[in-house]
């Protein structure tokens, strides 16, 4: 084993370029690890690849940190060169041992906006440390930089590879944002409650996602599972709590539009079929941005359905009060007028539409319960299967609640499980003022 300066000095610079090498080799390398090794027993490289994982030898590790580490302390005080291909090797070896190391993320934002590193293989580094690190806060801080860097319109042709030359700007942003999903949902797993991780994903919705009613109930669907075996991470509920507060706040913005949608066909009569055509598509896609009830209804079932097969899980109840919050404040918003305004008939002008929200909803209700000659000869469309749907209200109306918890606690045996279902009990009396 290394023991004198200089020998420490070549010792870390084959360790250096046999980690260059190894990228360079295998390039889809997507885990890297420390392998238990307490002293070199055979003189052999201490970098370990094994098909698309990079494992690194513990022993090499006390000569290997402090010096790259005081080898980039120097470059940054002036007092020692350093081209930019040893910039880039010695970032890289640092950082996938010390991600949190804040001035070697600095040198690669240099490297990066001075052309000479790729910005996709920051992205790419971030992603293998976060296999080892999955919590590290300086990685997902200078992720998100890197993300706001190819946002540019100057760096939106990096994105381009030789098997999509033709792909358009907003299919890169979506493989960008499915990759940034896949590399959450990993991290997460890593660690419980990684709030760094849920946090960063929320992010990428708004930033590159743009809270886009698909989006939202994509990642609604494809967290159900997740949040199913993980039911005490807080952080993955309250990310799909992020998620329903935005959908409800897109689908008033998307029935505002939908209403101003039907004004404008109504006065036109004279389009052609086709225009008409591909607006009946574009209501179906404005139809789903306003099918909140079922959401709210499947995401009920959902907690339901876990707080009976896990009891004492303090998190799922946590989880049901923020819901049933939010279910509440969206009955207060003019949601269900703006949906039932969009398919009122021909003959009815929108003042008629401007009701107290109690009349205008039953009679609404009252004229989808008996269709009459007119409506019927426009056909059974899919909204109108919506809101022939029970009302929300009831399903999910206090008495609902108080009834699930008295058969909460008159079938459970769990004293965690009896206590969370009481104070949820005090809490609604509280919430709800009587």
């Amino acid at each position: 084993m290394a023991e004198s300066p200089e020998e420490v000095a070549v010792l870390v610079q084959r360790v250096v370029k046999d980690i260059r090498n190894a990228f360079q080799r295998n390039p889809h390398i997507d885990e890297i690890g420390l392998i238990p090794c307490p002293e070199a027993r055979y003189n052999r490289s201490p970098i370990v690849l094994v098909e698309n994982k990079l494992g690194v030898e513990s022993w090499c590790v006390k000569f290997l940190l402090p010096y790259v580490h005081n080898k980039l302390l120097l470059y940054r005080q002036r007092k020692q060169w350093l081209n930019k291909d040893d910039l880039i090797d010695i970032t890289c070896t640092l950082l996938l041992l010390n991600p949190d190391f804040t001035t070697a993320w600095n040198v690669r934002k240099e490297l990066i906006l001075s052309g000479t590193l790729n910005p996709l293989k920051d992205l790419h580094l971030g992603k293998l440390a976060l296999t080892k690190f999955p919590k590290s806060p300086e990685t997902w801080i200078h992720r998100r930089w890197v993300l706001q860097q190819l946002l540019q319109e100057n760096s939106l042709p990096s994105l381009v590879t030789k098997g999509n030359l033709g792909a358009a700007p907003v299919e890169r942003i979506h493989r960008l944002v499915q990759e940034e999903m896949n590399v959450c949902s990993e991290a997460a797993g890593r660690y419980p409650s990684n709030y760094n991780a849920w946090s960063h994903r929320i992010w990428v919705l708004q930033h590159l996602g743009n809270l886009t009613v698909k989006i939202l109930l994509d990642e609604l669907s494809s967290t159900k599972y997740w949040v199913s075996v993980h039911i005490s991470d807080h952080s993955g509920f309250h990310y799909r709590q992020f998620l329903l507060k935005s959908l409800i706040g897109r689908t008033v913005t998307d029935s505002g539009v939908l209403v101003l949608n039907q004004t404008v066909n109504e006065q036109n009569h004279s389009l052609q079929k086709e225009e008409e055509s591909a607006g009946a598509e574009a209501a179906c896609a404005e139809e789903q941005s306003v099918d909140l009830p079922s959401c709210l209804e499947e995401e009920l079932e959902l907690c339901t359905e876990l707080i009976e097969a896990y009891p004492g899980h303090e998190t799922l109840w946590c989880h049901r009060r923020v819901f049933y919050l939010q279910h509440h404040l969206s009955n207060k918003l003019p949601l269900q007028n703006a949906v039932l305004s969009s398919v009122d008939s021909s003959d009815e002008t929108l003042n008629n539409s401007h009701h107290s929200p109690a009349t205008s909803h039953s009679a609404h209700a009252m004229d989808l319960d008996g269709l009459n000659e007119s409506s019927s000869k426009q056909g059974y469309t899919q909204e109108t299967k919506r809101l022939k749907r029970a009302p929300m209200q009831d399903s999910l109306g206090p008495e609902m609640e108080y009834s699930f918890i008295d058969k909460v606690l008159s079938t459970c045996r769990d004293a965690d499980q009896a206590r969370f279902a009481t104070a949820y009990r005090k809490w609604l009396v509280t919430f709800l003022g009587h």
